[in-house]
């Protein structure tokens, strides 16, 4: 448990840069409700309901983020944050702050109808927007509900942070 507190901590700081002039943040949860950690993406956006302002514009995403690219480009957002799990081989629960343009290369899971590199090339396009991806490790992904503990802690400490550092 500490090493998961730890490694979140460290990414404080590449979010605290990441954000620096935010004025209008898109924060999009990316993930699939029934493989387990997978879903950790869309249970951060979830606990973020209700405690940012109207600068932020919160999307549960699941696995269809392109369903969502007309609304992100009306939104005219200075910074989009996609949070998804990922195989990063790390630790389970650790999360990593990447360009999209470096992390698609290596991210060997993808659950999405349209790869995201796509997604993010498309909204580089149509939005001045810093985009980046938060990845976090799973530890199972497998078909069921729920995440498991050490993602469930890592969800709690990335919200709180986020909650923190967003406009």
């Amino acid at each position: 448990m500490a090493g998961s507190e730890e490694q979140t901590v460290d990414v404080k700081s590449s979010l605290k840069n990441w954000f620096s002039g935010a004025e209008r943040v898109v924060v999009a949860g990316i993930g699939n409700p029934f493989r387990r950690d997978d879903f950790v993406g869309v249970k951060i956006v979830r606990n973020l309901q209700n405690k940012v302002s109207d600068s932020v514009f919160l999307i549960e995403a699941e696995t269809v983020p392109e369903s969502f690219m007309q609304q992100i480009a009306n939104f005219k957002p200075t910074h989009i944050l996609l949070v998804d799990a990922g195989i990063i081989n790390k630790e389970p629960g650790t999360p990593q702050l990447a360009d999209p343009t470096q992390l698609i290369r290596k991210t060997s899971i993808s659950t999405h109808t349209l790869p995201l590199r796509i997604f993010c090339d498309y909204l580089t396009q149509t939005t001045a927007a810093k985009i980046a991806l938060l990845i976090i490790q799973p530890q199972d992904t497998s078909f069921g509900e729920g995440l498991t503990l050490k993602l469930k802690e890592t969800a709690t400490n990335l919200t709180k942070q986020l909650q923190k550092l967003l406009p």
